[in-house]
């Protein structure tokens, strides 16, 4: 007997499908697997006020070393580090010259690659064909095999400049990589000097913030001694103690401003800031010396020798280059080729040989509008280059101009500023004499030695400002050594200044 008909209502026939759609969505996402956000990318933050959360493939990488533990290899130098050492560790550690570097021989990488378009292209193949034939009036077949070992030459033989302006636009784009590593190497050394004097010059005011609290500490004992033999007042002693807290607030504020310098010089070195290091206190018997030469001298050196405005003329030329490779590529090409193949075939017949040689002429169907605007644009951008290379000889006369002075301000400095100490450190004496003797009130002692520590502090700013002006001065003329020296003709101080 036949099963009576069940009537399936039309709605049921299209949920069918689409479970099966929904049920194959689920069982891919296992094998498929999906991020949700824009087209598979990390969602952002839900909120505006909420932190994102990111992914683990979005984490920095893990430090290479703890923070506080400097290299084996510098460990034995960082007890007792000279300027000479500090630059060099500068170096050594300092990504910036290792990135500099890195684009020097990626540049020389490139000028490898367009020279290379002088050289001829030869390409080697060979093919192998297995044939079966039939001859229908004998009803015979034949089967052989050809093989065709092939050489293939290609020459560029003129181009009207195009090869030639690429390479020369390589070779001073090489030229300008290979100048900003230098200019690279030389602010790094900058930096690492005068971190260096900052530093020295922090720890020296310490010391003598030290020998002002030491005096202030002094006076105080005395002003209550005094007081209690009845010989001053309480005055006396509030004010003493108002000068003791003043020298122990400066000696503690010059402590956080020698770790601060610490950390920055540390910075400089490529190294954490937390490294545990000291370094050698230099002597200060070195005269403070003049400049032989003239600053007209000066800028003309530093027109030759500036590494970074090498660098710009060198990219201006390397966008003049570039002008002749644009005008090229709407001229004709002359190209040689040559080939030569070899037919073998097993049946026992002898290979035969083939030549062809070709000389050809090509043409490319440019817009001549077109192409004049290209040229147009590559020239506005050579010119444009060039603008600036000279707008940076300018700068480049205005810093050395600036830095001479200011070494000039800075060797009148020591030599005020030693006078000053001088006088401070006399009328100090003299107010602490009259003091002990009675003749003198405990506010001309206090305002005496308040002048000697101002004096103080000021003599080791200018004396170690000097330096770091001496340094500015010769990495802007362009000659600073990679040792921290600076090569200029000095000569003893006619003024008074190097007293």
């Amino acid at each position: 007997m036949r099963a009576p008909a069940v009537a399936v209502p039309r709605a049921s026939l299209v949920a069918v499908p689409r479970a099966a759609l929904a049920a194959a969505l689920l069982l891919s996402s296992g094998c498929f697997p999906y991020t949700s956000g824009f087209r598979g990318l990390p969602e952002t933050s839900p909120a505006a006020h909420t932190p994102w959360t990111p992914p683990p493939k979005a984490a920095p990488p893990a430090p290479a070393q703890s923070a506080a533990t400097p290299p084996s290899d510098l460990a034995a130098r960082l007890a007792k580090l000279r300027l000479e050492d500090v630059v060099d560790i500068a170096l050594r550690n300092n990504s910036a010259t290792r990135a500099a570097w890195a684009r020097a021989r990626a540049a020389a990488a490139a000028y490898g690659v367009k020279r290379n378009a002088y050289l001829p292209s030869a390409d080697v193949n060979a093919s192998v064909t297995r044939a079966q034939t039939v001859d229908t009036r004998v009803r015979e077949t034949s089967l052989r095999t050809v093989y065709v070992p092939a050489a293939r030459l290609t020459y560029l033989l003129f181009d009207f400049g195009g090869r030639s302006g690429e390479a020369a636009g390589a070779r001073e784009d090489l030229f300008a990589a290979d100048w900003t590593h230098n200019a690279t190497i030389q602010a790094v050394v900058l930096e690492a000097e005068q971190g260096y004097f900052h530093y020295v010059a922090a720890k020296s005011l310490l010391r003598a913030q030290q020998t002002s609290l030491e005096e202030a500490e002094t006076n105080l004992s005395a002003a209550e001694e005094r007081h209690r033999v009845g010989l001053a007042t309480i005055a006396d002693v509030l004010q003493a103690r108002t000068a003791r807290s003043q020298a122990r607030l400066a000696f503690e504020q010059t402590q956080g401003d020698l770790m601060t310098t610490r950390g920055a010089l540390a910075t400089a070195m490529g190294l954490p800031a937390d490294v545990p290091y000291d370094i050698e206190a230099p002597s200060d018997s070195l005269p403070v010396m003049g400049l032989a030469d003239s600053v007209s001298t000066l800028i003309d050196q530093a027109l030759r020798a500036r590494p970074d405005l090498a660098a710009s003329w060198a990219s201006a030329r390397a966008a003049r280059a570039r002008v002749g490779v644009e005008r090229a590529k709407g001229l004709p090409e002359i190209n040689l080729a040559g080939s030569a193949t070899r037919t073998y075939i097993d049946t026992g017949s002898r290979g035969s040989d083939g030549y062809t040689g070709t000389v050809s002429l090509d043409i490319p169907l440019v817009p001549f509008l077109t192409h004049n605007d290209d040229v147009r644009q590559v020239k506005a951008e050579a010119e444009a280059a060039e603008a600036e290379a000279r707008t940076m000889s300018q700068q480049v006369v205005f810093q050395v101009f600036s830095s001479y002075h200011s070494l000039g301000t800075a060797t009148q400095r020591v030599r005020t500023t030693r006078d000053l100490l001088e006088s401070a450190r006399a009328a100090e004496e003299v107010a602490l004499g009259r003091y002990r003797a009675g003749a003198g009130s405990a506010l001309d002692l206090l305002s005496a030695q308040s002048a000697l520590a101002d004096a103080r502090a000021e003599e080791i700013d200018a004396r170690f400002g000097w330096y770091s002006a001496l340094a500015q001065l010769a990495h802007d003329v362009g000659v600073l050594g990679t040792r921290g020296e600076t090569p200029f003709r000095l000569e003893p101080d006619t003024t008074g200044m190097g007293r």
